[in-house]
């Protein structure tokens, strides 16, 4: 089994990964696109979903590739992680979403440090990433439950979709949010709207494992984004 701190390290280096990809195709797409924002959102989304289905199925065997804390919580609720591998996961996810920002910016010969200015706020943004966050958690546990090896396309799809017909383009993930807060691009959210949209988060989460432990039980037959390989964080 891998130790903490190998596991600690793929949730750092999946979410820098993640991050990277949501970000550095944000700007790819803005700077191609000519100034059709939904051609570039198009473009994000697709990148976006595609390295999320490779990320989990890299990292799964490793850390259970959460890559983010509402789903490193959930599986700490539902009791498949430990609450000591969760505190670990979260700074892990949270530094290297922050990395993999900077290191998008660096690609880009942007400036590493970056605010940005982009407004994502009011009533429909909030409900959106409720309703966001609780599609992903979801989506994970309903599918992780029956088929676990199918989670990876199922996240990606879910993620691709969600997109789309979220009015907030589903962060669904705060350490998503707090690193796209550093990034003045396409994927940017300015830093203040930041606390109502993990609060967000976190309810839709919260309403997610309570539905799965209703219909799922309480915690996954099998594994989920989780554990797709057959083991269980420690």
């Amino acid at each position: 089994m891998p130790s903490l701190a190998q596991r600690a390290f793929a949730e750092w280096l999946g979410t820098a990964f993640l991050l990277a990809a949501v970000v550095g195709s944000g700007i790819m797409a803005q700077r191609l696109s000519g100034g059709n924002v939904a051609l570039a959102l198009l473009c994000n989304t697709i990148a976006t979903g595609a390295i999320l289905v490779v990320l989990i199925l890299m990292f799964a065997p490793i850390s259970g590739a959460h890559l983010n804390p509402v789903v490193t919580l959930a599986f700490t609720l539902r009791g498949e992680t430990a609450w000591t591998d969760a505190a670990a996961y979260l700074v892990a996810q949270i530094a290297g979403a922050i990395a993999g920002v900077g290191i998008a910016h660096m690609m880009f010969e942007l400036p590493v440090l970056q605010l940005s200015l982009t407004e994502r706020a009011g009533a429909g943004q909030w409900l959106a990433e409720a309703v966001a966050t609780f599609g992903l958690l979801a989506t994970i546990l309903g599918v992780g439950c029956r088929t676990s090896t199918a989670v990876p396309y199922a996240v990606g799809l879910y993620i691709t979709s969600a997109y789309w017909f979220t009015s907030s383009t589903s962060f669904a993930n705060p350490a998503v949010t707090i690193a796209r807060s550093l990034s003045d691009t396409f994927a940017g959210v300015a830093p203040h709207d930041i606390p109502a949209f993990i609060a967000a988060q976190f309810i839709g989460a919260g309403l997610a494992v309570l539905l799965g432990r209703w219909l799922w039980g309480g915690a996954a037959k099998e594994r989920s984004t989780a554990q797709i390989t057959s083991r269980k964080p420690a």
